[in-house]
């Protein structure tokens, strides 16, 4: 395997995974300026984005299957190009209808990028761990500055513009990656740069079904909560904003990208630690946040969810690498458009669940009791995927081969 190539395709993964949760968080806070427009109420406008939500889960099995059987790289080009001008499209939107449908377009190209680019990047990746950590990093990055670039942008110049701009430069991108692949610059891996014995068929399909039914639920608490989260500090951190969106888009910000290292640090615990501990035990440390946020407002609500986003995003590498160890590398694209149908898909209940609680009580708390069971029902389930919490007992402590 060429290294170059490799290392190309790693950057083009990451940069891939920031756009895909940086354009499909735009609309969360360009909504605070939309709201009461069109005539209608903030669930209601809310309710605009469950189609792209949707999509962005439902694309992620047949583009991950293309990925197998066609192109990774082709499908990378057309996730890039495809969001990009979806997006642009999106920003020149003038009814709730042409929105919605732009915002389902965004969801149905973004869809491309979990299955395709995080198979790409496991196949030439030579640490896995550390590469999961370095691309979810980007991804957390890409969560973090989209209420920041959507605040700042549709204050300083216009809602339109905070789709419109990050839109063209996500296509222009796309169309680097055209050139590259063109060149022969990123050329397809035939093979897993780090190959690892392929594991049985009852340990295949009992991590799947087990991962089945976490995915659900985790993907829940990951699509509500970004989601929730500008109208929650707008509301819930009176005391530190002024009511703004660019107030309230930092304060968003600051959650997902002081969360962003917690990639780096699950990756590292996944390739030294038995990844079903690091696993289950940060889904564990989330149920007692998540009480707290019920009750919180100002910094004790800062900080809870802090900590909740960095714990979550901490079992991510963890997650995927399991995925990748128990699935054959043929395969592997479409493992996790299966996983991201799931997390994304299904689970868009979550998006519903923050209009319909919001617009039914006013506020979060029943939500953040919600996702609370919901990451209890995560960490017991977990008890139940292959292997031990520990490798032995006089190695409890020692990182794992």
């Amino acid at each position: 395997m060429d290294p170059r190539s490799a290392t190309l395709a790693l950057t083009f993964s990451s940069i891939g995974h920031f756009f895909a949760h940086l354009l499909m968080l735009l609309y969360p806070t360009v909504l605070l300026v939309l709201e009461g427009r069109w005539g209608m109420s903030y669930g209601d406008l809310l309710s605009l984005s469950l189609g792209g939500f949707v999509l962005f889960g439902l694309g992620a099995l047949p583009a991950g299957w293309l990925g197998d059987r066609w192109s990774a790289e082709g499908m990378m080009v057309i996730f890039f190009i495809g969001t990009g001008a979806a997006t642009i499209v999106t920003g020149l939107a003038d009814t709730p209808v042409v929105l919605a449908l732009g915002l389902a377009a965004i969801g149905l190209f973004g869809s491309i990028y979990h299955p395709v680019g995080t198979a790409w990047l496991v196949r030439n990746a030579a640490n896995r761990g550390r590469a999961l950590g370095v691309n979810g990093i980007a991804g957390s990055v890409g969560l973090g500055a989209a209420a920041l670039i959507a605040g700042a942008l549709a204050q300083i110049i216009g809602w339109r513009a905070a789709f419109i701009v990050p839109g063209a430069l996500c296509a222009i991108t796309g169309m680097v990656l055209l050139c590259s692949v063109r060149g022969g610059s990123v050329a397809a891996a035939r093979a897993d740069r780090r190959p690892e014995p392929e594991a049985s068929r009852n340990d295949v399909v009992r991590t799947f079904v087990v991962l089945s039914f976490t995915m659900l639920a985790d993907g829940t608490i990951s699509q509500a909560i970004p989601v929730a989260l500008p109208k929650v500090f707008a509301a819930g951190l009176t005391g530190l904003t002024d009511g703004g969106t660019l107030d309230a888009g930092g304060f968003v910000s600051l959650v997902f990208l002081f969360a962003a290292t917690a990639q780096l640090v699950g990756g590292w615990l996944a390739d030294r630690f038995m990844m079903k501990a690091v696993y289950i035990l940060a889904w564990v440390a989330q149920v007692p946040l998540f009480i707290i946020a019920a009750q919180a407002r100002d910094v004790p609500l800062l900080g809870a969810m802090m900590a909740v986003n960095y714990l979550a995003v901490l079992s991510v590498p963890a997650e995927n690498a399991l995925l990748a160890r128990y699935t054959p590398a043929r395969w592997r694209a479409t493992a996790y458009g299966a996983k991201f149908l799931l997390a994304l898909g299904v689970s868009t209940i979550g998006i519903k669940l923050v209009a319909v609680i919001y617009d039914g009580t006013g506020g979060f708390a029943p939500l953040w009791l919600t996702l609370a069971g919901c990451a209890a029902f995560v960490a017991v389930a977990g008890l139940f995927l292959p292997g031990g919490l520990r490798r032995a007992p006089s190695l409890a402590l020692q990182p794992a081969e």
